[in-house]
Formats: C-alpha cells, structure tokens, sequence
C-alpha cells in the first residue's frame, strides 16, 4: 500500500472514529436535556402542589369549623387545580403568536401574562359571578343544595381534569368549553336530561363552530391586505409610513372597546354609542401618536421586509398583555364561579344564579391562573406560537387583530364563543392563506421575477421536498389534533362529570 492510500485509510478511520464520538456526544446531550426536563417538572409539580396545600389552608382560615368545612377546604383545593389548568392551557393563546414572532422572549411573554392576568381577575373580576355557566341547566329543578353542592364539585373536578389531559397532550381547548361539558354531564346525572336547556346549547354548540372560522377568515384578510399593500411594493419604507399608522390605530381602537366589552364588563356596561365614541377617540389619537413614531423609527432603515417587522413589535407587545388582562378579568370565573356556588350552598343551603365572590377566592384564581402559566404553560405558548405555522410579527398582529375583532362582533350580537377557538383559528387562517398564496398568487409570482431575477436559485433536492411536504403534513396533524380536541371537549368533560357524580353518589 502506497503512503497516499495510507493516509487515505487513515482519514477514512479517523472519520468513522469522530463521527461515532459525535453521536455519542450527541447522545449524552439528549440524555442531559431530558434528566433536566424531568427535574423541571418535578419542581413545577411540587410549587403546584405547595399553592393547593396553601389553597386548603387560607380556605380552612376564613371558613372556620364548620358543618361542611372538609367540603368547602377540598372545593378550594379543587378549584386552585382548575385555575393552574386554565393557565396552563387557556393562556397561552394570549402570548403564543407573539413568541412565536420573536416580538416577546418566553420569559417576557410568561411575566406580562402572568401580571395582566391576576390584574384583570383582581382588578376587573367583578364581585358577583354565574353559578350555572352561560346559562344551560336550571337550578330550581336541582332538589336540594346537597345535590347541587356536588353538582358543581362533580363538574369542576371533571373540567379541571380534561384540560390537564389536554395540555398533557399538546391541545390548546377552551377551559369555558369544559366547564360547561362539566355542569352539563353532572346537571344530567343528578336529575336527568330535563334539567338540560337545549335551546341554549345548541346556540352555544353553533357559536362556537362559527368562531374559529370567521377569526380565521378576518386573520388571512389582514393578511392580504398586509402582503398586498406593504410586502409586494416597491417602495415598502414609503408604504409602510402611510399604512402601518392606520393598522396600528385601528388594533388599539378594536382593542379600547375589547377591553371595555370583555375585560371591565363587570364594571362598567356603556351602550353602543358610547362603545363607538370610545374607539374613534382612540383610533384618532393613537393614529396621531403612531405616524410620527412610524416615520422615526423607521429613518435608514433597509428596504426590506425583515426591517419592515420591527415596526410591529411594539403593537404585539401591548396587545399580549391586553388579551391577558381581558381574559383574566372574564375567564377566571370558570375557576371561582363553581368555588363561590359550592360555599354560597354549602354555607346557606340556598340555591342561586349568581352569588358574591369573596377576595379570597377570587386570589386563589388569580395566583392559580397565573401560577400554571408560569409552570406549565411553556409548551401550549410554543404549539401556538411556533409549531402550526411559522410567525412574523406581521403575521402575529395579524391573529391578534382578528381575535379581538371576532370577539368584540360576537359579543355584540351575545354570541357566546370562545376565545381559544378564535385565537387558534386566527393561526390557522394565516397557515392556510400563506399556503394558498404562495401557490396561487400572480402578484407574489410576478415579484419574485422582477427582484430575484439576479439571484441564484435554491434548487431543492428530493429529500428537501420530502421534508417541506413532511412539515405540511405535520401542521395538518396539528389541524386535525386540535380541532378533534375541541370537538371532544365538552362531551368527554360532561362524561367525566357524569362519572364522578355517580361515584360520589354511590359512596354517599
């Protein structure tokens, strides 16, 4: 053998020895990552069992001994489990597209929900809250205030553990969708299908069809609007100065009536007109305040769409942290509302519709909501964010402004829908219209010719077709995933009521 084919051999085996330590390296790093996966969730697991410990003991402090104190101390306990659920899951739809954008870090994203999530429950929460969600069972057909005591434990433990499976699994639902899957499955195992309005929940059922549809619907025609008028111009600094003043007045416009609309309706219900006066004042005053800060901020920037999204940044920041405090102010009511009917039964034995919040619950679903985000809301933050299809800032704004639009029309008309659906089906409509766009669009085709024309193209190889049909593929799985939860939600949330309802019932 020559000394060149030695040397040959000897890079060959060389090669095979560094590849082989590469892989074992790469190994024991998997291995590293996932013993600390492990240790974080046991630590999570362990804060949030001290915060339920913690939730019996300051239930136990203002309760006193009573007849039904155990009773009262394990409703609390349950429903500090509902709230860390509901942050676990309901919140991240707040923060998923704009840490998907890169517009908030995680840890930002986390600190911002978690703040304007206890200051809307706290603040905006209301003092009086439904004891019987949207309406759908009838209390006076309960027989006594022992029944409907473990009614709406039965219903509370029941969605509180569908949406723990669900965030499990990856599934964003809607914590409002399993309470009342929960109140409806035990209303039915305690007296019967009777005791069920029908007529409100097929109005709920319809609602709740249409909502993701319509969000995504208004999401992909921003979007348009975006591509055609800021993305595919020549001159993109100079459209950027005349419309990104507009879209970013008419999110905080849509956002002002938003927020009156769901985040301080418990304190305050102005009519439409004042709804709409509101909004024009704001949309005047933020358009006012924007165009100079367009024009500042983007002096010597490139003419290129990467710069163009810095400028909607700051917009996707105050609108995280709105849709957090709207949601906390409405939707910790699904934690404190069963909590506040079991004490106000247990405590009177009277049946009622609505029934007082003492601040303690109140803070027991405040700290919870905000304590399940912190610990366990990572992963539902990221599904949303980055894995059903990739964000920008453009397009984050874009499911943000069709959020709380779908929302605030919905709550015009008094059509019950849920935020999650609406959120999610925002970044689906961006997906699906990205996809349509890039396949069928005569103007993107025209202006990859004219301004790419010099540039050497990317020709892909078979396995790279292989991997972009693959990731298709993987965002329909998502598709298919999550609206299989959603469709599963109430029906599976009333089973498990049902079932611990007859299990309590028979133990008694």
């Amino acid at each position: 053998m020559t000394t060149r084919d030695e040397n040959a051999a000897a890079v060959r085996v060389s090669g095979i020895r560094k590849s082989s330590l590469d892989k074992d390296l790469r190994k024991i790093e998997r291995l590293e990552d996932a013993t600390r996966a492990v240790s974080r969730n046991r630590v999570a697991v362990g804060i949030a069992l001290l915060f339920l410990a913690t939730a019996g003991a300051l239930a136990s402090t203002q309760i006193g001994v009573e007849q039904h104190s155990i009773l009262m101390i394990m409703a609390a306990v349950i429903g500090g489990y509902m709230a860390l659920t509901i942050g676990a899951n309901d919140v991240a739809n707040n923060v998923g597209p704009a840490v998907g954008a890169r517009a908030l870090t995680m840890t930002g994203a986390l600190v911002i929900a978690a703040i304007f999530e206890c200051a809307g429950a706290l603040i905006a929460g209301g003092n009086v809250v439904e004891t019987i969600s949207k309406g759908i069972i009838d209390p006076a057909l309960v027989p006594d205030a022992g029944v409907f005591v473990w009614v709406m434990m039965s219903a509370l433990l029941a969605s509180a553990l569908w949406v723990h499976l669900a965030t499990f699994l990856g599934a964003p639902v809607s914590t409002t969708h399993a309470i009342v899957g929960g109140v409806l499955g035990a209303g039915v195992a305690a007296v019967g299908f009777g005791v069920v309005d029908w007529v409100v929940v097929s109005s709920i059922f319809v609602s709740w069809l249409i909502s993701p549809v319509i969000g995504g619907v208004i999401a992909a025609g921003f979007l348009a609007f975006i591509k055609v008028n800021l993305i595919y111009q020549e001159d993109k600094i100079g459209a950027a100065r005349r419309w990104v003043p507009v879209l970013v007045a008419l999110l905080a416009a849509i956002f002002a009536a938003y927020l009156v609309t769901k985040g301080l309706k418990h304190i305050w219900h102005p009519g439409f007109p004042a709804l709409a006066t509101i909004s024009i004042l704001v949309f005047a005053l933020v358009y006012l305040a924007a165009k100079p800060w367009v024009r500042t901020k983007s002096r010597g920037m490139e003419n290129r769409n990467q710069a163009l999204r810095q400028l909607f940044n700051l917009p996707l920041i105050c609108s995280a942290a709105l849709l957090s405090f709207a949601h906390g102010s409405n939707d910790v009511a699904n934690a404190v509302g069963p909590l506040a009917a079991i004490l106000n039964s247990a405590t009177t034995g009277a049946l009622s519709s609505q029934v007082g919040v003492p601040f303690w619950v109140m803070l027991i679903g405040a700290v919870g909501i905000s304590l399940g985000l912190f610990l366990f809301g990572p992963r539902i933050v990221r599904i949303v964010g980055e894995q059903i299809t990739k964000m920008n800032p453009m397009r984050a704004f874009c499911v943000a402004l069709a959020a709380a639009l779908t929302v605030l029309v919905a709550s015009q008309l008094g059509l019950p829908v849920s935020t999650t659906h609406i959120v999610v089906g925002a970044v689906f409509g961006v997906g699906f219209f990205r996809e349509y766009y890039t396949t069928h669009s005569r103007r993107r085709r025209h202006y990859i010719r004219t301004h790419k024309r010099n540039q050497p193209q990317r020709r892909f190889s078979l396995a790279d077709q292989d991997e972009l049909r693959r990731r298709k593929l993987v965002r329909r799985s998502h598709f298919m995933g999550i609206v299989a939860a959603w469709a599963i939600t109430v029906p599976s949330a009333a089973g498990l009521a049902a079932l611990i309802f007859f299990a309590v019932d028979w133990v008694r």
